[in-house]
């Protein structure tokens, strides 16, 4: 489980620390106010050690290993033209420093690196052991359309889309479970299946179809998108990838969905953190974080901790406000647009 982030002079933040709930943690703030940012900088750190420690070959961490692996992740999921490029510019903090604390000490780590380094990161703490876990990085847009071919082509030729994509691509084309372990996610696959009207399928020229019972597959570009993104998320829980204490990063789950599938989403997050899935989301829908707290009100779901965290910009970069409730947060900027837009309803009325 992961405990905290700490981080200093990382693009739009100047100094800031986010302690994290063991279950369902949620970065609300409007765009620019680098939400993607965080999950991304985890994601990249838990992801870079969990392709090392996979390998055959794998050894224990070393500096000079986790120097590379790191920051070519960093680089290939943010996307900057350098390393460098992700430390916030000021005068006077040209470095930027990130530090990552788990509930298991030994996969601390933390890292550093100045706005003029290319490609290199300094290791100031060592993890003495890998992670164990693939963690799963679900971007803005559904990724089963682009799935036939994507990581070969990835993979062989320079595409300008951030690694995550190729990642969770990989995660999407794996076995689905079978055996006792099929049972284990039947409940939380069974909602899903109920929205969308079928089963996800991967064929063997690897595509993948809506498997809908009485009229067979349909082609996954025929089917709705919001759909489509609910379909990804079913295929990661029937391949395993979400489940047993692993790391879901979820970029904007609200986007190019309806209201009533926003619903769906929030209990198939909170189902997951039942499962031992540490969840981290970034949104600016409201609605999606009052089904959230409707949530964690209730009595179904009164086991699994959760933090919230809103993201406010300011003159010297932007901070962090966190809470385990809502209504603890004094910056809720999406609040305060609804409010708003209520009161410049009723002035027109």
């Amino acid at each position: 489980m992961l405990k905290s982030l700490s981080t200093r002079n990382l693009t739009v933040f100047q100094d800031v620390e986010l302690n994290f709930a063991p279950g369902l943690n949620v970065i609300v703030g409007e765009n620019g106010c680098g939400k993607s940012h965080l999950l991304k900088v985890v994601y990249s750190v838990m992801a870079a050690s969990a392709e090392e420690g996979k390998k055959p070959t794998a050894s224990e961490p070393t500096k000079t290993l986790l120097q590379k692996v790191l920051a070519d992740k960093l680089i290939h999921v943010m996307r900057p033209e350098s390393l460098g490029r992700l430390a916030r510019r000021k005068q006077g903090r040209e470095r930027c420093e990130v530090a990552l604390k788990f509930s298991d000490p030994r996969l601390n780590c933390s890292f550093g690196f100045a706005t003029s380094s290319k490609s290199e990161v300094q290791i100031e703490t060592l993890p003495k052991i890998w992670q164990s876990k693939v963690p799963v990085f679900l971007p803005t847009r559904e990724l089963l359309t682009i799935y036939p071919n994507f990581v070969a082509v990835y993979e062989g030729h320079y595409l300008e889309f951030e690694e995550t994509y190729r990642d969770t691509c990989l995660l999407l084309g794996a076995l689905a479970l079978k055996g006792p372990r099929e049972n284990q996610i039947v409940s939380i696959l069974k909602p899903l299946e109920e929205a969308m009207g079928g089963k996800v399928v991967l064929d063997k020229n690897g595509r993948f179809y809506l498997r809908i019972p009485g009229q067979g597959n349909m082609e996954m570009p025929l089917v709705a998108e919001g759909l489509r993104k609910l379909a990804m998320i079913a295929r990661l829980i029937s391949t395993g990838s979400l489940l047993d204490k692993g790391y879901l990063f979820w970029d904007e789950p609200e986007t190019n969905l309806n209201p009533k599938l926003i619903r769906l989403v929030a209990n198939v997050i909170y189902h997951l953190c039942q499962q031992g899935i540490q969840v981290f989301v970034a949104t600016h829908s409201l609605f999606l974080l009052r089904e959230l707290e409707i949530l964690a009100l209730g009595k179904d779901f009164s086991n699994v901790e959760h933090r919230f965290f809103a993201l406010k910009p300011t003159k010297d970069g932007v901070v962090v406000e966190q809470g385990d409730a809502l209504e603890k947060l004094q910056t809720l900027v999406l609040l305060d647009e609804e409010l708003a837009q209520s009161d410049r309803f009723m002035e027109s009325d």
